[in-house]
């Protein structure tokens, strides 16, 4: 009996040291309503978190956890004044966090992933910091809604950079990271779209910061979107795998098993970001954003295959048709949303080619072709597109391309597109911009 009691004893002296932890460091991500720590940790530990005011502190203990270095985040920029940390009288590791501003806190842990160990994810969100990011999405619905045309209203165009913040998304042979060169793409994207008459940009993410899938789509809607556009850039084990493609949303299943694994990897990004899987709103709303969504699939194969038809021409293809599957950031039941997969990062050439700049403009010029080309046939009612009486379009002349070809395009005669240009010929140079005359042929 007493040799039995031994050994259970030793037995709990060794699960409890296995318990302990290291904190191996902490890594912050700003984002505009939210701010976001990770404690990177050698294994799950037993964690409280509580908050003091006056001055505002937000506390972490952990039980058994040690310091591997000191933890330093911060600055005058960020919501997070100073970190401290020391022990406390009863042997746990007590985290300070002195604060700038008032905020909510959340917290919970994340088990090893392939690209991250254990993690404790502290969350904090401020309710000024919200009401700011909701004034700033309406602020776009106004600026969309301010015409010189009375009531006609500028097209919005969500743009969503994937990945972002401790979500790096595909990674390069040479190290670059998927949020990186999507970011760019998206920004490039952004500046074509505000330069356009009767349309303005919405940035889902425009800084190195997580948003939840979910919350995109609440981004995108709460701005009223006409179009939803997600990019991203594609990885695979065969280097060899390269190509542009274009995705919309399936409900009945993958057209191919790339769609069925690239739908898989996107879809656990909300995992390596931490989305809390048991919170009743999110059950609620994936069973409304599941919900009658015929007609937005239907406008997203339609302008799918505008886009994909341009991006051939600066690309190759990885298939030649829209292909679908179940994307969760492509769930808005009312907009028209595609995801687009720029490249396979895992391509050593596409790779070198997604961190030129030069590639990078010619990716989104091709994007917004294919958006100015879908919205000249299906604008909204109520919008200055759907009116056709706003300047020229423009279109950037890729190698292979005539005269007659483009004209065919945008439904214009050759001749108007000579003259609206001042060409004597048919012969048009590749990398040329061409006015195109508004109101058809």
């Amino acid at each position: 009996m007493r040799r039995w009691l031994a050994l259970m004893l030793l037995l709990l002296a060794s699960t409890g040291q296995a318990m302990a932890a290291n904190v191996e460091g902490l890594r912050l991500w700003q984002a505009p309503d939210s701010l976001r720590l990770v404690f990177d940790l050698s294994g799950p530990v037993e964690h409280k978190l509580f908050q003091l005011d006056d001055p505002e502190r937000v506390v972490i203990d952990l039980h058994g956890a040690e310091l591997e270095q000191a933890l330093e985040a911060g600055t005058g920029d960020t919501w997070v004044r100073k970190v401290r940390s020391g022990r406390h009288s009863d042997g746990k590791l007590r985290v300070v966090l002195d604060m700038q501003r008032s905020v909510s806190s959340n917290t919970f842990l994340l088990e090893p992933n392939e690209k991250y160990g254990h993690r404790l994810v502290v969350d904090l969100t401020s309710e000024s910091a919200r009401q700011a990011e909701q004034d700033s999405l309406m602020e776009v619905v106004r600026e969309a809604e301010r015409n010189q045309k009375g009531e006609l209203r500028d097209l919005i165009i969500a743009i969503d950079a994937g990945h972002g913040g401790e979500d790096p998304g595909a990674l390069g042979a040479s190290g670059t990271q998927e949020k990186d060169v999507v970011l760019e793409v998206a920004r490039r994207l952004e500046r074509r779209v505000a330069e356009a008459e009767g349309m303005t940009p919405l940035m889902i993410r425009d800084g190195d910061y997580y948003v939840a899938l979910r919350d995109r789509i609440r981004k995108a809607r709460e701005g009223e979107a006409d179009l939803f556009v997600s990019i991203h850039a594609d990885a695979f084990h065969d280097a060899r795998a390269h190509g542009s493609s274009v995705y919309a949303l399936s409900q009945n299943g993958a057209t191919s098993e790339a769609a069925r694994r690239l739908a898989r990897s996107e879809n656990e990004a909300d995992l390596v970001g931490g989305v809390r899987l048991g919170d009743k709103n999110d059950t609620l709303a994936s069973v409304l954003l599941d919900l009658s969504q015929t007609g937005a699939i239907e406008a997203s194969l339609a302008v799918g295959r505008e886009v994909l038809q341009r991006m051939g021409r600066v690309n190759d293809l990885h298939k030649s048709h829209v292909e679908q599957a179940a994307f969760v950031v492509l769930k808005s039941p009312d907009i028209p949303s595609i995801l687009v997969e720029t490249a396979f990062i895992s391509n050593p050439s596409e790779e070198r080619r997604l961190n030129s700049a030069g590639h990078q403009r010619r990716l989104a010029d091709s994007m917004m072709a294919g958006i100015r080309s879908y919205f000249r046939e299906n604008a909204p009612p109520g919008t200055v597109w759907a009116e056709r009486d706003f300047g020229p379009d423009e279109h950037v002349v890729s190698r292979g391309e005539t005269l007659s070809s483009i004209a065919r395009e945008y439904r214009v005669s050759p001749q108007r597109l000579r003259t609206a240009n001042g060409l004597n010929g048919d012969m048009v140079r590749a990398g040329v911009t061409l006015d195109i005359p508004a109101g058809g042929s």
